[in-house]
């Protein structure tokens, strides 16, 4: 049988999310998106023109899951967050520990051109998409590879 566990055993890791917001034809739309979870809310990157931010401002229902799956070690465990989101203004210091989850703390190693390019910094058009859920929903199958008996489950 499935097993909760913490929250911030997830969120903690440098994983992907899957946001799921819905369109004006009331179709749901999905996107992978980095995150940072503080102070109680999951911060995802956008900017002023993104289709997230946009059907966001039209409807702010929201759902983000994010799996940690480790085949080799037996690891599957999911994380289901729901709620009404808000597109934000960037809040460059929010988002420098964002890309710090991802591209490691030395920001003189973090690449150039992915700075101009991607993720820039100091865009005025920057957003930050911000979610305090509603709910939240673990799920540890962990043991899919052993069974309960045998549970390699333990976080990273």
């Amino acid at each position: 049988m499935p097993t909760p566990f913490d929250p911030e055993d997830v969120l903690r890791l440098p994983l992907m999310a899957n946001l799921a917001t819905i369109d004006a034809e009331g179709a749901p739309r999905n996107a992978p998106v980095w995150f940072h979870w503080e102070d109680g809310a999951l911060f995802m990157l956008s900017d002023e023109g993104a289709s997230s931010a946009r059907r966001i401002a039209r409807d702010p229902r929201v759902a983000v899951e994010i799996v940690d799956y480790d085949n080799a070690r037996g690891i599957l465990r999911h994380l289901g967050l729901r709620g009404c989101a808000t597109v934000e203004r960037m809040d460059t210091a929010l988002f420098r520990r964002l890309l710090a989850r991802y591209l490691g703390p030395d920001e003189a190693a973090w690449n150039p051109w992915f700075l101009d390019n991607v993720a820039r910094i100091d865009d005025p058009a920057g957003r930050l998409i911000r979610l305090v859920p509603d709910s939240v929903f673990t799920n540890d199958v962990s043991f899919f590879r052993t069974g309960p008996d045998l549970a390699t489950g333990a976080p990273r």
